[in-house]
């Protein structure tokens, strides 16, 4: 079952769809089955359908999993309200922190299998959410902006950010730029602060990505694994683009995360069954 809905974040009202689980999970060592939890954060002007919809492909088949998946629009993105590049990352991650008090609220959710899924930007935004959220307790990345201010400068041309300081805001794709969100984007550094995250994390890449490149994949893995706690697993998938546009590629791309996703169902039940 699916459902649409509003979300408040203070002023604003963030669209959201709810795809409830179709089989009941079961995790080993507890009373009665709880529901697992993944949110899905969109890129850089995206939504929550994604190109090709991929986000709707991908949440339909968590459900049929077992899992409770809520993927929803950023303010000024898709149909939520609000002004897209008028505030920053700081905003992004607090939205995303409202999104889970909602989700939280809407089933028996287990609290230690809350996953967040980021792709592009919303990867950089799961990693940052993850760090100042302990709800959350594993990441998903595809295809993961590692310099915010580097990569979205590179796609919305130097050219802009340089009008937006000097005017005050700048046109792109139809989105109205401010200083303020430019400058959000250089004040937080994802390599960085990732290693703060004790969690479990999945880091998938395409080498087609001519958006993105391939070796963040390989230096968040780098990152992670400095870390005392929690494991990282890296997949790259030749030739994928950006958004896994073609079918054999987003079908990997699926396939790896919902294997993944399992592995860890298999080691916590594993583990539950360890401690008892």
């Amino acid at each position: 079952m699916e459902r649409n809905i509003v979300i408040r974040h203070h002023d604003l009202d963030l669209t959201a769809s709810i795809h409830y689980p179709e089989q009941e999970p079961q995790l080993a060592g507890r009373g009665k089955s709880r529901t697992p939890l993944i949110v899905i954060c969109h890129g850089f002007v995206g939504s929550r359908i994604g190109v090709d919809r991929l986000f709707v492909s991908t949440a339909r088949e968590l459900a049929a999993d077992g899992y409770m998946v809520v993927r929803f629009d950023y303010a000024g993105c898709g149909e939520s309200s609000g002004e897209y590049g008028n505030e920053g990352l700081e905003s992004m991650v607090a939205q995303t922190r409202t999104v889970l008090d909602y989700a939280m609220t809407c089933s028996d959710i287990d609290p230690i299998r809350v996953t967040l899924i980021g792709h592009s930007l919303g990867g950089a935004v799961a990693i940052l959410t993850s760090v100042r959220d302990q709800r959350v307790k594993s990441l998903v990345l595809w295809s993961a902006v590692g310099h915010p201010f580097n990569d979205i400068v590179k796609l919305t041309g130097r050219d802009k950010y340089d009008q937006a300081v000097i005017e005050g805001k700048a046109d792109h794709l139809g989105y109205s730029f401010t200083p303020i969100y430019f400058d959000s984007l250089g004040n937080y550094q994802p390599f960085q602060e990732a290693k703060q995250f004790n969690g479990d994390v999945l880091v998938i890449h395409g080498t087609g990505d001519d958006v993105i490149p391939v070796d963040y994949a390989f230096l968040y893995q780098k990152v992670f694994w400095t870390r005392s706690e929690g494991r990282c697993d890296k997949e790259i998938i030749f030739q994928a683009d950006h958004t896994y546009s073609n079918g054999t590629h987003r079908r990997e791309l699926l396939d790896k995360t919902r294997q993944w996703l399992t592995g860890r169902e298999v080691a916590q039940t594993d583990w539950q069954h360890w401690m008892i």
